[in-house]
């Protein structure tokens, strides 16, 4: 997919992209329907070719690697810091200043959807780790509650919560959730009652 404001810069770009065996399945000329375009036509790269991102096109970039990460490239005349980035911040996968070069338009794409693709597989990783942090700390919660409420050491109270859950067919996590709803309403009740 081609983003360009420029028509004649676009098909310079597009004539480069196929000469390298690439095919433009859609040419925007803004960032505006971006999402909805990219959504439709599930392009394999995003590249736009523009003199400066401002705020708006940004936004747009985070958006669409929040909700339908692609690898972006941004070709732009613009080379400061501060907007490299914050465009890199947004999700773009290579900012290449100083135009277009023909020859190096396929290891420019190559190099991004490499980069893309090792950022994806780190994403992933990180939140694969904080989703077993939290379902953890949901089980050890558990099993603290079943140690106070059924007098049972770690040892028992985690035994009891899989077999609990290899009878229900449910994750482990799941039983741990269930067991913190249930006792942990009784824990503020039965602190009163020893208060009292």
């Amino acid at each position: 997919m081609l983003v360009d404001d420029t028509p004649a810069r676009a098909a310079m770009l597009e004539q480069a992209l196929t000469d390298c065996g690439f095919q433009v399945i859609c040419r925007m000329a803004s960032a505006q329907g971006l999402m909805k375009q990219v959504a439709e036509h599930q392009p394999d790269v995003v590249i736009v070719d523009i003199e400066s991102p401002d705020r708006d096109m940004l936004e747009h970039m985070t958006v669409l690697n929040q909700h339908l990460p692609k690898p972006v490239i941004m070709f732009a005349e613009q080379g400061d810091s501060n907007t490299i980035d914050r465009a890199i911040r947004a999700g773009v996968s290579a900012y290449v200043v100083d135009g277009l070069n023909p020859e190096r338009v396929r290891s420019i794409v190559d190099v991004a959807v490499a980069r893309f693709r090792e950022f994806q597989a780190l994403r992933n990783e990180l939140q694969q780790t904080r989703t077993r942090l939290a379902d953890r700390q949901v089980i050890d919660k558990a099993k603290a509650l079943l140690i106070q409420h059924r007098q049972m050491d770690e040892d028992e109270a985690y035994h009891a919560m899989r077999k609990l859950a290899m009878d229900r067919s449910q994750k482990l996590v799941d039983v741990a959730n269930d067991i913190v709803s249930v006792l942990g309403l009784l824990a503020p009740k039965s602190q009163r009652t020893r208060d009292q």
